[in-house]
C-alpha cells in the first residue's frame, strides 16, 4: 500500500463476505494489517534491502535511486560520501541486493574501528606461524566475501600502509595473506563509503591518488537532512512508524508544535539523529500524541524560546529592544556564527537572517 505522502507500507488484506439471512451476499469486510514488523523481521534474517528502506522526494535522493538501479547491476567498484549519519550503509546493503551477487555475502569492514596492527590481517587473513600465536591459517574478509560484495567502510582512514595491498586487489583481485609467499584470487565486488574528502586527502599525501581513483570509478554523495527538509515530514512519519512496530505496534500522533520543532531543526547528525531524537520521544511518551515535552532536551528549549519569556515588557519598543539585545548576545558567543546561534535561540537560520537585519545588527 502507498501513502499519499509516496510512503510503501507492507499490508495483508483479508477479505469476508457478508451475507443475509437467505444467504445473500450484500457486503463485505476488508482488514488490514502492518506487517513492517514482519518486513523488518524477514530484512534481518536475510540481509534484502530494497529501495522503499530508504525514503525521498527529494530530486537529489529522486536522482540517486535512478542512478543505483543502473549502477547496481553492474559490477563496477561504488564510493559512498556523505557526512555521518546519512545512510551510506544502506545504500550499500541497497546496491548489494540489486547485484547478481544478492545471493551471496556482503562483508563489512569498519576501517576506523579495527587497530591499524589488526587491519592487514583482518581484511587479507593469516597462514599458521605467521606470527606469534597463529597457530593456524585464518581466512580474511576478501576471503569470507569470495563471489560476493566487501563493503570497505571509512575507507578514509584506512593506513597508508594497506593502501597498496589493496590497491592490487582492485587491479588483480588478488592479494598474499599475511606471512605467506602465494597470492589468492578473489572474486569480490568492493563498495566503499566515507565521511571524509578522499579527494582533499589526496592533496593533503594521506591518501593514494592512484587508489583514489580506482576506488572513485562511480560516486555517489549522499546529501544531509538540511539539504533535502522536503523529505523530512516523510522521513518523520516513516522513522516514527518503524520504532513503533518494532516496539509495541502503538500508533502515535504529533502535535503541531512538536513537528514544527522537528522541522525547523537541522539535524547535524542527520537521519541518525533524527531516530534517535523520535525513539527518546517514543520512550517517554505514554499518551497517544508525541509532545515537545517528550523530545530531547535541547529541542524542548527552542520550544521554550517560542514561547516568549513572560518577563518581556508589554511596551513594544521595550520587548524589541530586549530581542536585538539577546540576538546579539547570542550571535557574539557564537562568534556570529549564524547557524550556531539560530540552533540555541530554537530558530532557524533564514529567521535569524531577517530579525538581524531588522535590527541592524551587524559583527562590531
Amino acid at each position: 500500500m502507498t501513502t499519499k505522502t509516496g510512503e510503501t507500507i507492507p499490508i495483508r488484506a483479508t477479505y469476508m463476505a457478508m451475507r443475509n439471512e437467505k444467504g445473500t451476499v450484500v457486503g463485505g469486510l476488508a482488514t488490514f494489517h502492518d506487517l513492517t514488523l514482519v518486513r523488518q523481521l524477514n530484512q534481518a534474517i536475510s540481509e534484502r534491502y530494497t529501495f522503499q528502506d530508504m525514503i525521498g522526494k527529494d530530486p537529489a535522493m529522486q536522482q540517486i535511486f535512478a542512478t543505483v538501479s543502473v549502477v547496481g547491476a553492474t559490477d563496477a567498484t561504488v564510493l559512498i560520501e556523505g557526512s555521518t549519519g546519512t545512510g551510506k550503509d544502506l545504500l550499500a546493503k541497497v546496491i548489494h541486493s540489486i547485484s547478481r551477487r544478492a545471493n551471496r555475502q556482503m562483508v563489512k569492514v569498519n576501517c576506523a574501528a579495527i587497530p591499524d596492527n589488526l587491519l592487514e590481517s583482518e581484511m587479507f587473513g593469516y597462514i599458521k606461524g605467521a606470527f606469534t600465536g597463529a597457530d593456524r591459517d585464518k581466512p580474511g574478509r576478501f576471503n569470507e566475501a569470495d563471489g560476493g560484495t566487501i563493503f570497505l567502510d571509512e575507507i578514509g582512514d584506512l593506513p597508508l600502509s594497506l593502501q597498496a595491498k589493496l590497491l592490487r586487489v582492485l587491479e588483480d583481485k588478488e592479494f598474499y595473506p599475511l606471512g605467506s609467499r602465494h597470492t589468492r584470487k578473489v572474486d569480490v565486488r568492493i563498495l566503499s563509503a566515507t565521511n571524509q574528502d578522499l579527494a582533499n586527502l589526496v592533496a593533503n599525501r594521506l591518501f593514494r591518488e592512484d587508489l583514489y581513483y580506482r576506488l572513485n570509478v562511480f560516486r555517489i554523495q549522499l546529501p544531509d537532512v538540511r539539504d533535502r527538509r522536503v523529505d523530512l515530514p516523510l522521513l518523520i512519519h516513516h522513522i516514527l512508524r518503524k520504532l513503533c512496530a518494532a516496539r509495541d505496534n502503538r500508533r502515535l500522533a504529533i502535535s503541531e508544535e512538536t513537528m514544527e520543532l522537528l522541522l525547523n531543526y537541522d539535524y547535524p547528525g542527520n537521519v541518525r539523529e533524527l531516530e534517535n531524537i523520535l525513539e527518546h520521544a517514543l520512550i517517554i511518551c505514554r499518551d497517544d500524541v508525541i509532545e515537545p515535552r517528550h523530545l530531547p532536551d535541547f529541542l524542548q528549549r527552542r520550544s521554550d524560546y517560542r514561547r516568549q519569556p513572560p518577563s518581556v515588557p508589554a511596551d513594544k519598543d521595550s520587548a524589541a529592544k530586549q530581542e536585538a539585545d539577546m540576538l546579539r548576545r547570542t550571535l557574539r558567543k557564537h562568534n556570529w556564527h549564524r547557524q550556531k546561534a539560530a540552533r540555541e535561540l530554537g530558530i532557524d537560520r533564514t529567521t535569524l537572517w531577517r530579525r538581524m537585519k531588522k535590527y541592524n545588527l551587524t559583527p562590531s
